[in-house]
């Protein structure tokens, strides 16, 4: 279905639907600064052949969803120095908009899909909403502990560039960006990711809502007690290449979450490349198994 809006508290996200309305709901959460076009839409189609009705959608501060640009974005120094004072807002408020995003499409529950930052956010709202999570996947994410998994080295600098001057600019630096932390034992599809770049671009590019995402990430911190009190059925999906959310993080979001199953992906790195779309949908799918299908007898709360 085409891209749509939705008024979630004072914020319009856009989303997108794909498969069937009448089969169980699956949401998918994006990482930081990606649009929801992060989730290719031939993985989203995947996901809805497979028997689910797939909704993608904007973050707030990134694509067509509202960009907060009435608050000025954290410096850098801020950033590194993890300020928590630099957010205006944290993980919990984007969680918050996932569920009211349910809210507003009339969904009790759905199944949860994030991946990095959008692994973050789907795992509090699994713990924070257990009502309307009927499972969980936790792609290439952490559990915002200091030490684990924490970003290699030879990506920091990547934090401390500075802003692309125009679109061509931008572009190439995505493309640089995943040279670095995409997946070494995949195919490097350039055709496909500078597309994806390209109308990322288009469709809101802004750094300051980046940067703004990212402080609420630090300002989050350690979720570890959050992720202790999870119930539904968990999955943790990682790249044995991340350079971007290194393994540990994974190992420590499996140890964490009771009875949740850790999938690696060998060879993959801090993206989605296709040739591991299957062995990703078939662990999710799985997982979602493992849950009763959400209940769309009753109305949304």
């Amino acid at each position: 279905m085409p891209e749509a809006m939705a008024q979630v508290g004072q914020l319009q996200l856009c989303y997108e639907t794909f498969g069937d309305p009448a089969a169980p709901p699956m949401l998918l959460v994006m990482g930081l600064g990606t649009p929801m076009i992060g989730w290719p839409d031939g993985f989203c189609a995947a996901l809805a052949d497979r028997g689910f009705h797939v909704v993608r959608y904007d973050n707030r501060d990134v694509g067509l969803s509202t960009h907060l640009r009435e608050i000025r974005p954290p410096s850098i120094r801020r950033l590194l120095r993890r300020d928590r004072t630099a957010a205006a807002y944290d993980l919990g408020d984007m969680a918050a908009d996932g569920i009211g995003l349910l809210d507003a499409l009339g969904l009790p529950a759905a199944h949860v899909v994030g991946a990095s930052m959008g692994g973050m956010i789907a795992q509090l709202m699994a713990a924070r909403h257990p009502d309307r999570v009927a499972s969980l996947a936790s792609v290439m994410s952490n559990t915002g502990h200091r030490w684990r998994g924490m970003p290699g080295v030879r990506v920091y600098p990547m934090f401390l560039r500075r802003p692309a001057r125009d679109r061509a600019a931008a572009i190439d630096s995505a493309i640089e960006t995943f040279r670095l932390i995409g997946s070494p034992g995949f195919p490097f599809d350039e055709a496909e990711l500078r597309s994806i770049a390209e109308r990322s671009y288009d469709r809101g590019h802004d750094p300051a809502g980046s940067a703004r995402q990212l402080a609420a990430i630090l300002a989050t911190g350690d979720r570890g007690a959050e992720l202790r009190r999870i119930t539904v059925p968990t999955v943790v999906v990682h790249g044995t290449k991340d350079r971007m959310v290194t393994p540990s993080g994974a190992r420590a979001t499996a140890r964490l979450i009771p009875g949740s199953e850790l999938v690696w992906i060998e060879g993959m790195g801090h993206d989605l490349p296709r040739d591991a779309w299957p062995r990703i949908v078939d662990a999710i799918v799985r997982n979602a198994a493992r849950a009763a299908a959400p209940d769309r007898s009753r109305s949304a709360a």
